[in-house]
């Protein structure tokens, strides 16, 4: 479930476009995928889950130990305490109606704003990171100017893992905890305008113009951290498990949508602002499923 433009031609494109259209573009895209994806857990010629073979391993080591050569480069946003409060509760609901699921620690959870390289050697991975080390520094604090919005949480889901997507704001009213002192009122000013589709794009653009050539996966509109995948059939067997599964998932996203988006008094907040408490996380090594490690973390707000 990947979230990161690599067609410049598309990313501009996608640009130009106001706040609330790219919002529309995002949630358009989400609502598609999820409506494709229900209608595969409920087909009578169900083939079955994806299960991923490197979590699998990775969860249990005595398959095949030491396994993972998969080196990566990542910039990642780090969410809040308030977007892992809800990430968890989320969890939660999951859990109890699928105990067999694995769930991603919350410690890990990350929204990938750029993938710089993937499944590559680690000497492989080095060599970017020194071509783009004088670079690091501003990439990894530039959301502490460059403040995009996220809002309107839902699961977003398919046969391999399940998230929680987000869309870029477009004039609803804020709900995440202010910024701490001291914040220029020109930050505090900036407003939807910069979405994070123009974060993606900025960062996408410092990468190339430090002479890396930007290797990403996905050509899609999303913004979404991973929530956690399958690692066995045990809970989707039957017709009826996968029913019940799609259905939770359906339940749950109605509760968000009527209680915790653009709601002030909900406990659960459903937003967050890319580099609230934490920069964007320049990160290298065996990065899947939240691991690796630090080059640099950027300053927060």
């Amino acid at each position: 479930m990947g979230s990161i433009l690599q067609s410049t031609d598309i990313e501009n494109k996608l640009v130009d476009l106001s706040g609330a259209k790219i919002q529309k573009l995002y949630a358009a895209h989400r609502v598609k995928r999820n409506a494709q994806q229900r209608a595969k857990f409920l087909a009578s010629d169900y083939t079955g889950l994806i299960i991923d073979q490197y979590l699998l391993r990775l969860e249990n080591p005595q398959i095949e130990p030491g396994f993972d050569p998969r080196y990566c480069m990542t910039f990642w946003g780090r969410p809040p305490i308030h977007a892992l409060e809800l990430a968890e509760a989320i969890q939660n609901r999951l859990k109890a109606v699928a105990p067999a699921i694995w769930l991603m620690p919350l410690h890990r959870m990350h929204i990938t704003t750029l993938e710089v390289a993937f499944s590559r050697t680690a000497a492989e991975i080095e060599a970017l990171k020194e071509t783009l080390k004088p670079a690091i520094p501003h990439i990894a604090s530039y959301t502490h100017r460059h403040r995009s919005r996220l809002v309107k949480p839902m699961i977003s889901y398919d046969l391999s893992a399940f998230a929680l997507s987000f869309l870029p704001a477009a004039s609803e009213p804020p709900l995440s905890p202010a910024p701490m002192a001291p914040d220029s009122v020109e930050v505090l000013r900036q407003g939807d305008s910069y979405t994070y589709h123009h974060l993606r794009r900025d960062v996408w653009e410092q990468a190339k113009d430090a002479g890396v050539t930007v290797s990403s996966r996905y050509v899609v509109p999303s913004a979404h951290i991973t929530l956690g995948r399958y690692l066995t059939e045990a809970d989707h067997a039957t017709p009826e498990q996968r029913r019940k599964w799609v259905d939770a998932i359906d339940e749950i996203n109605a509760w968000l949508e009527a209680e915790v988006w653009d709601n002030a008094d909900s406990k659960l907040i459903g937003e967050w602002v890319i580099g609230q408490e934490k920069g964007l996380d320049v990160r290298v090594g065996t990065l899947w499923y939240g691991g690796g490690r630090t080059v640099q973390m950027g300053e927060g707000f």
